[in-house]
C-alpha cells in the first residue's frame, strides 16, 4: 500500500457537537439585526421548471442547487410562491458563482435574472465570484401576503442558483460554512430534532447497482431495510442520468446464483451512452418498491454517522432531504457503505486508502444527433478553445466513457471543478463542429445530451480484512471466503497522450490499459472480506469502495460486479442479524451458512430471519461455472432432440482455431472456426 496515503475522520461527535452551538451564537446577531430576513432554498421551489436538481457536491458547497443545464438553449422557468408578514423593501442577496470565473475563462456562461411578482430585477447574476457566494440583486418592494419568485435563464449553460436571501439591511448573510447551515436551519425554522426512521436490521447508504442489490438481497432474508439514495432515481452511474451501461458477466463462477438479483433490474443498454429509455429508472424503482421490507428514501443525502462502543460501532446515519432541507436519522444494527466515495465509511472513523495522484478519473458523456434541419449552436468563448484535432470524433453520435478528467485532482473536494471542466470540454468540441473547422459537415448537428451528474471511478477505498491486489487476481489465489466473480479485465485509465499536449494540468480525454488476465468466464472469486471495515465493527461496503488496490479496483468496479457484491452483502447481513454476530463474526463462525444462502435462486425469500425459506416457482434456471449459455441452451435442445449435445468446448482442437461469437443460432457459449485451408482438426469423444 506504499502508493496510498490514509485518511481518519477528524471530527468526533463530541466536537460537531460543539461547532453547531458555536454557529448558533455566530449567527443570533445576524438574524437579530434583520427580523425580517427571509430565506428561500432554490430547490424547494413549487415547480422547477426545465431546472435540474444538482445534489452531487453537498459535501463540497453545503447544499443542493438549482442547475440551467439546456445545452445552450435557456431552460423554462422555476416557479414559487413565498409569504412576506409585512409589507417592505428588502435586499436581495443570491447565492451563485460565475462557474467558468476560476480558469479566467471569457465570458460568463451560466447567467439569469430573477423575477419577484413577474417584475425583473435589474441585475444579472451568475456573472461574478470564483466560488459560492452571496451576490447582491439591489432591493425590491414587497407588499404583505403572496409573492412570487421566478429564475429565469438566460443562457442554458449551467447557470447555477443555491438560495434567496431577501434581508431589510443591506448586511450580507454569512458566507463562513461553518456559520452558514445553522443559519439556514433558523431561518427555514426547521426543528432541531431530526425526523426519526428505524431501528432498522440494514441501513443501505447509496442506490447504485451495489445497494439496490444488496437491499433487494437482505430484504428477501427477511431483513427490515432502509435505502438511502441522494438522487430521484437508482442505479448510479448505471441510471438514465448518467447512462453508463452495466458491464461484468454475472450468474457464474463458485456460487452461479449470485447476480439473479441484478439481471433482474439491470439496464437493457446497446451502447453507452444509450438512450434514456434502456436504462429503466422506473422498472429499478417499482422492483424495489415491491419488496415490503424497503422502506425507500429517494433525494435523501447521508452526510454524518453516531457512533459508539469507543467510536468502533455506528449507531445511526443523518441525513438530508434534498427537497425541504429536513434532517433524518437514520437507526440500525449494520450498515452497509455503498456511496462509491466510502462516505459514510470515512465519517464513521473507517481505515480508508486513497491514492495521491494517478487516479481514474470522472467523465461526463454526451450524445448529438443529424437532423434534417440547419441547427443553430451559440458560440461559446468560456469552452476549452478546440479544434477537431484536439479531440476523438464522437462516431455514433456519442462521446464515449473517455471523455474523462480529474487524473489528478481531488474527487471528493473538488468534484465540482471536475464535473465543470468537462462540460468546459464537451461545449468546446461540439463548439468545434459547428462552429469551427468542422462547421461545412456540421450544419444540421443538434446536441441532444450532456450528463451533468459525473460518473466518478475512483476515490476513498475502505480497508477490510482481505485488501485484494491486482497480484491475487492474476495469479488466481485462492480464498476460502472467495465468492463475487470478477470477470472485467483489469482495467485502468490514463490521460491519452495524443490529446494532453494542449492541457497538460488537466487532459480530458482517457486511454484505457487493460491486463487481460483474468478469467473472462468463471471470473476471479472476489473474497467476502473485501466486503465489511476492519476496524467499524457493524460496517459493510459494496461496489467501488471495497477493499481492494488501486490496481486490483480495475476489474471489480464494473456495476454488475458490483452488483453481486451488493446480494452477497444482503445475505451475509441476515446471517448476522439470524446470530448477533458482526460482518466479521459471519465469516469466523458461520461462512457454511452464508455459503448456503449464496446457492439459493435470488428470488428466494422468507418473511423473517428466521423463517423457513420460500422458493418461488419462476426463479431463473441455475446457471453453470462459465455462465449461462448466450445462444441455444445445449441442455433443452437435447431434450427437445432427445439426444445428447456435444458442444464445442468439450472437444480437442489442433491448429489455428478462433472462438466466435458473432454468427447467430450458435449452441452454448459461441463457436470456434479455422482458416481454409489450416488443416485444423477438432477431435469429439462420445
Amino acid at each position: 500500500m506504499t502508493t496510498s496515503y490514509s485518511e481518519k475522520t477528524t471530527m468526533r461527535p463530541s466536537l460537531r457537537k460543539l461547532l453547531a452551538a458555536s454557529c448558533f451564537v455566530g449567527i443570533a446577531t445576524w438574524a437579530t439585526a434583520s427580523p425580517a430576513s427571509i430565506l428561500v432554498e432554490a430547490e424547494s421551489f413549487e415547480d422547477l421548471g426545465g431546472w435540474k436538481l444538482d445534489t452531487q457536491f453537498i459535501n463540497e458547497m453545503g447544499s443542493p442547487y438549482l442547475l440551467a443545464h439546456g445545452l445552450g438553449t435557456p431552460v423554462s422557468d422555476a416557479f414559487t410562491t413565498i409569504q412576506v408578514e409585512s409589507t417592505g423593501l428588502y435586499h436581495v442577496w443570491v447565492r451563485t458563482k460565475d462557474w467558468v470565473a476560476r480558469w479566467k475563462a471569457p465570458g460568463t456562461p451560466g447567467v439569469f435574472r430573477i423575477a419577484f411578482n413577474d417584475s425583473y430585477l435589474s441585475q444579472t447574476f451568475g456573472t461574478e465570484g470564483t466560488h459560492w457566494h452571496w451576490q447582491y440583486g439591489g432591493s425590491v418592494e414587497l407588499p404583505k401576503g403572496n409573492n412570487t419568485i421566478r429564475l429565469h435563464d438566460l443562457s442554458g449553460f449551467d447557470g447555477r442558483c443555491d438560495c434567496i436571501a431577501l434581508t431589510s439591511t443591506k448586511q450580507p448573510p454569512p458566507d463562513d460554512p461553518h456559520i452558514l447551515p445553522a443559519w439556514r436551519r433558523t431561518l427555514l425554522e426547521l426543528p432541531e430534532t431530526p425526523i426519526s426512521h428505524g431501528p432498522y436490521d440494514l441501513i443501505v447508504i447509496g442506490g447504485g447497482y451495489a445497494g439496490t442489490a444488496a437491499s433487494i438481497s437482505a430484504a428477501r432474508m427477511g431483513l427490515t431495510v432502509a435505502l438511502i439514495q441522494n438522487r430521484p432515481v437508482l442505479g448510479g452511474n448505471g441510471s438514465s442520468e448518467v447512462r453508463v451501461w452495466a458491464k461484468g458477466l454475472i450468474r457464474r463462477g463458485k456460487y452461479p446464483r449470485i447476480g439473479e438479483v441484478v439481471e433482474e433490474f439491470r439496464d437493457n443498454a446497446k451502447k453507452s451512452p444509450g438512450t434514456y429509455e434502456e436504462f429503466g429508472d422506473s422498472k429499478k424503482e417499482a422492483i424495489v418498491r415491491a419488496e415490503d421490507h424497503i422502506d425507500l428514501f429517494l433525494n435523501m443525502h447521508a452526510f454524518d454517522v453516531d457512533t459508539e462502543q469507543g467510536q468502533t460501532h455506528i449507531k445511526g446515519v443523518t441525513a438530508l432531504d434534498t427537497r425541504t432541507n429536513q434532517v433524518h436519522l437514520f437507526t440500525g444494527r449494520l450498515f452497509c457503505d455503498a456511496t462509491g466515495h466510502a462516505t459514510i465509511a470515512y465519517k464513521a472513523g473507517a481505515e480508508t486508502v486513497m491514492e495521491p495522484n494517478g487516479r481514474m478519473g470522472m467523465s461526463n458523456m454526451w450524445a448529438w444527433a443529424d437532423t434534417s434541419e440547419l441547427q443553430e449552436f451559440p458560440e461559446t468563448p468560456w469552452a476549452l478553445p478546440l479544434t477537431m484535432d484536439d479531440f476523438p470524433y464522437p462516431r455514433d453520435h456519442h462521446g464515449q466513457w473517455f471523455w474523462e478528467s480529474g487524473f489528478d485532482k481531488d474527487p471528493l473536494h473538488d468534484a465540482e471543478g471536475i464535473r465543470d471542466w468537462n462540460l468546459r470540454a464537451v461545449f468546446g468540441a461540439f463548439q468545434a463542429m459547428k462552429n469551427g473547422g468542422g462547421s461545412k459537415d456540421h450544419t444540421n448537428a443538434h446536441l441532444t445530451w450532456v450528463a451533468y451528474i459525473g460518473g466518478p471511478r475512483e476515490s476513498r477505498r475502505v480497508l477490510g480484512d482481505v485488501v485484494l491486489s491486482q497480484e491475487d487476481i492474476v495469479s488466481k489465489r485462492e480464498f476460502s471466503d472467495g465468492c463475487v466473480p470478477s470477470t472485467w479485465s483489469i482495467d485502468l485509465h490514463y490521460p491519452k497522450e495524443q490529446y494532453a499536449a494542449k492541457f497538460p494540468d488537466n487532459p480530458f480525454i482517457s486511454i484505457a490499459v487493460h491486463d487481460r488476465r483474468v478469467d473472462r468466464s468463471f471470473g476471479y472469486p472476489v473474497p467476502y472480506r473485501c466486503f465489511y471495515s476492519r476496524n467499524i465493527t457493524n460496517l459493510f461496503m459494496a461496489g467501488r469502495c471495497i477493499s481492494v488496490t488501486h490496481k486490483a479496483l480495475g476489474t471489480t468496479r464494473v456495476m454488475q460486479t458490483c452488483g453481486m457484491m451488493g446480494e452477497v452483502v444482503g445475505k451475509a447481513a441476515s446471517v448476522a442479524i439470524r446470530n448477533h454476530e458482526t460482518p466479521r463474526g459471519v465469516y469466523e463462525n458461520h461462512w457454511k451458512e452464508l455459503a448456503e444462502l449464496l446457492c439459493l435462486p435470488g428470488k428466494a425469500h422468507r418473511e423473517t430471519p428466521d423463517a423457513p425459506l420460500e422458493i418461488p416457482d419462476d426463479v431463473m434456471p441455475l446457471a453453470g461455472s462459465d455462465g449461462p449459455p448466450t445462444g441455444i441452451d445445449p441442455v433443452g435442445l437435447a431434450n427437445r432432440l432427445s439426444g445428447t449435445i456435444q458442444d464445442d468446448r468439450d472437444a480437442t482442437y489442433q491448429g489455428a482455431w478462433q472462438t466466435g461469437h458473432g454468427l447467430k443460432g450458435y449452441v452454448g457459449h459461441g463457436y470456434r472456426y479455422a482458416p481454409a485451408g489450416s488443416h485444423a482438426t477438432a477431435t469429439f469423444t462420445l
